[in-house]
Parts: structure tokens; sequence; C-alpha cells
């Protein structure tokens, strides 16, 4: 057998054995815990940032933003996290969330913690946190997440 049928063989067998799963990754399209709205997770720069990517209703401006200067920018495409590094721990990110409904940042957590859920958390003043499940589109009934007055972003690559 030649060695590259050899390492073939090798890297088939080491990619189907038990101990080899893939391990999930935050990347992708999340549907928020109440289906309002998509959140697309893709890498920028050498971190990962979430952009708003679908709305159930029409979105509208970043009113609440404490940057007046910010306040007309659309909903739709804005990053709400950002800046999400490996913390070291097992599928656990870490950075800052924007909640577009007072306008402010908190630090935050992103933990994958299964291929379909991601656990988001902010915390103010690293003690009072809070958080929710997010759901992998593609797991979720679609009906659920695309009925209505569904508005999407325009599909775009990294902003940074």
């Amino acid at each position: 057998m030649s060695k590259v049928w050899a390492a073939t063989f090798l890297l088939l067998f080491a990619s189907t054995s038990p101990g080899a799963a893939v391990e999930p990754a935050a990347a992708g399209e999340w549907l928020v815990a109440d289906g309002t709205a998509r959140i697309r997770i893709a890498p920028c720069k050498e971190a990962l940032c979430g952009h708003i990517s679908w709305t159930k209703t029409p979105s509208g401006t970043d009113e609440r933003n404490p940057d007046q200067s910010l306040r007309n920018r659309p909903i739709m495409g804005l990053e709400i996290l950002s800046g999400l590094i490996p913390t070291g721990s097992h599928n656990k990110w870490k950075g800052k969330v924007y909640n577009a409904e007072n306008g402010k940042t908190y630090d935050a957590t992103v933990t994958v913690e299964s291929a379909n859920v991601l656990r988001i958390e902010g915390c103010v003043l690293g003690i009072l946190c809070g958080g929710e499940n997010w759901t992998r589109v593609g797991t979720v009934d679609t009906n659920r997440a695309t009925t209505g007055s569904g508005h999407r972003a325009p599909q775009r690559g990294p902003t940074r």
C-alpha cells in the first residue's frame, strides 16, 4: 500500500472513531430565545463577532445608543457581539454584547452547550449576570422562525 493510501486510510479511520468527534462551533446562524431575531456569528480578524441577520418585524434604528451620532444606524446588520475570544475552557468565548433595547454594552460569555444550543450571558460589574439559550438555525421549526414579515440583512462578510 502506498504512503498516500496509508495516510488517507489513517485520516478516514481517525475521523470516524468515537473519540474523534468534531466539537460544535459558535460560528453560524442562531435564533434568539424569543424567536424575534437571528444573529450570524462569524470570524472578525482574530475573534468572533455577531450581527443581526434577520428580524421578525421591520427593524428600526439604534435609537437608544448612548452615542447620539449612532442613533440613526439600522438595527439590521448591527454588530451585537464583538471581540469574542476563546477563554481556554471547552467551547467558551468572552467578549462584549450590545443590547440595542437599552443601548448598553456588557461583558459577555458565549458557550456552545451542544451542536444546536448556544448559551449567551451578559454581566454588569462581573456579578450581576443574565442570559439565555439560542438555537442554531436549521434545527428550529422554520415556520416559527420565518412567518410574518421577517426581514433579512443583506449577506456580507465580516465588517472588521
